[in-house]
């Protein structure tokens, strides 16, 4: 099935159940649960290839008909892979050397002719973010092209008969550029449950907004109506930017994923929920991203982190999600230090039992959600809570035990409790703090080993990660 153009939403639905016990009684795991078959037992991932990687900043993702998948990102950068483990560079970013664009067949400037126009573009385009959905036979590529640090922006869209070009028929949906306007960058196309289709975009200025696209005939995937479309996130003091949605079937929530900060230093992801797709979203603590003078809204997932034996990992931010026979897959750039070189990677997301997305801490090795035994948990971990707001300190772990009478220990201190619940739920209390996630297999890249990993999220919307300690 292709990324998100999926008119027959019964084949996402069945995509996406998830077997659990019906005695469970909960929703969670890679998609919430509900699926009333018993979970086997968790295994444990073998050991990936991850290769060489590939560098595709603000990555958004598609699957094409024959099973590859692509990421597409700013300045036209383009990276596939068979597994969404092992990745190969398509096309390098573009941004000094236009001509040299494979998606565009090497005439870019003649394709886009009409938006360097329309925004009386001098030197070489400034192009973010790209989103790739298929509809019938054709490709269509959405883009933005924008003056940096300004709102003088517009996204068009092109098209192709095949997913890596070459593209062309330049179509022009919004353009902005007053006070007081949004950013018209960071296009994503999404189909909600319904078979409606949206654009969400925006980076900073006014914030994040969605705008409803034709879904049949000539007018497919334009604006149905003129304007900026409903307002989903407002900006204060942090810039937001990179919105991505989708749905989850079991938990009945509509998702939207943004990101806050520097794309080189701080940036973070963050989510909010609600039940329909064209605004009423929440965080954890209630925040409605839309109205709430607020500068820090909405559930980090992460912040920048380092792993005892590992190396930094900084500025993950800008990503899509790929959701995949019960699976969702967060696909996203990151950095080895500030200001440092960017790389593409892929993170499952699962949801805790109160149906809050939590990220796992390692790349995706292909393992799947299963039941969890105490004697998975019980054992040494390096633990990360992550910074609050918006930081470009990396947070290092520190080593905490989890013990076989369900208490944490920090050295010699006792420091909490851990609880196990249904087949892979775990709450994690640290002194007044009340963590709940998931115990779910995983590969621990640095430590050349896979093992059960914790991922939660507080009741504030801060995360807490911990990989057990290799030995």
């Amino acid at each position: 099935m292709n990324k998100k153009i999926m008119l027959g939403v019964g084949a996402l639905v069945m995509a996406l159940t998830v077997g659990l016990a019906a005695c469970n009684g909960g929703n969670g795991g890679n998609g919430g649960g509900g699926g009333g078959n018993q979970l086997e037992d968790a295994r444990l991932p073998r050991t990936p290839n991850f290769g060489s990687g590939a560098a595709v900043h603000d990555p958004s993702v598609f699957k094409d008909d024959d099973g590859t998948y692509y990421a597409f990102g700013s300045h036209f950068a383009v990276a596939k892979s068979d597994d969404l483990i092992t990745w190969s560079q398509v096309q390098g970013d573009c941004q000094n050397n236009p001509a040299g664009n494979k998606l565009f067949g090497g005439k870019i400037n003649e394709v886009l002719a009409d938006t360097i126009a329309a925004l009386n573009v001098q030197g070489n385009l400034d192009a973010w973010a790209p989103d790739v959905v298929k509809h019938g036979n054709k490709y269509y590529m959405y883009y933005s092209v924008s003056t940096f640090a300004t709102n003088r922006s517009l996204i068009g869209r092109v098209e192709a008969t095949n997913v890596t070009g070459p593209y062309s028929n330049n179509t022009i949906l919004l353009k902005t550029g007053n006070s007081g306007e949004p950013n018209a960058i960071d296009p994503n196309i999404f189909t909600d449950k319904d078979g409606k289709m949206w654009m969400i975009y925006g980076s900073h200025f006014t914030g994040i907004y969605t705008i409803e696209l034709e879904t049949s005939g000539d007018k497919f995937g334009l604006p149905k109506y003129e304007g900026i479309g409903d307002h989903l996130w407002a900006s204060w003091k942090e810039v937001v930017e990179g919105p991505y949605m989708f749905y989850n079937p079991d938990t009945e929530y509509y998702y939207l994923m943004t990101s806050y900060g520097s794309l080189s230093s701080n940036y973070n992801m963050r989510v909010v929920r609600s039940k329909t797709p064209d605004g009423g979203f929440e965080d954890i603590l209630g925040q409605t991203p839309a109205s709430t003078a607020n500068e820090y809204v909405g559930n980090k997932l992460a912040g920048n982190y380092q792993f005892a034996g590992d190396g930094a990992h900084v500025a993950m931010g800008h990503n899509s999600v790929l959701v995949e026979d019960g699976k969702y897959l967060v696909v996203t750039h990151v950095r080895d230090r500030v200001d440092g070189m960017h790389h593409l990677e892929v993170h499952q997301l699962f949801f805790n039992e109160e149906g809050w997305p939590v990220l796992s801490p390692n790349r995706y090795a292909g393992e799947t959600l299963g039941k969890i035994k105490a004697e998975n948990v019980i054992g040494n971990y390096d633990l990360i809570l992550h910074s609050e707001g918006v930081s470009a300190d990396i947070v290092s772990s520190e080593k905490y035990t989890f013990m076989k009478d369900g208490t944490v220990m920090k050295g010699a201190d006792e420091a909490g409790t851990w609880e196990l619940t249904g087949d892979y739920y775990i709450t994690v209390t640290l002194g007044d703090d009340e963590y709940k996630g998931v115990v779910a297999p995983s590969y621990i890249e640095y430590n050349g080993a896979a093992g059960y990993t914790i991922t939660a999220t507080l009741d504030d919307g801060n995360a807490l990660w911990a990989n057990p300690v290799k030995g």
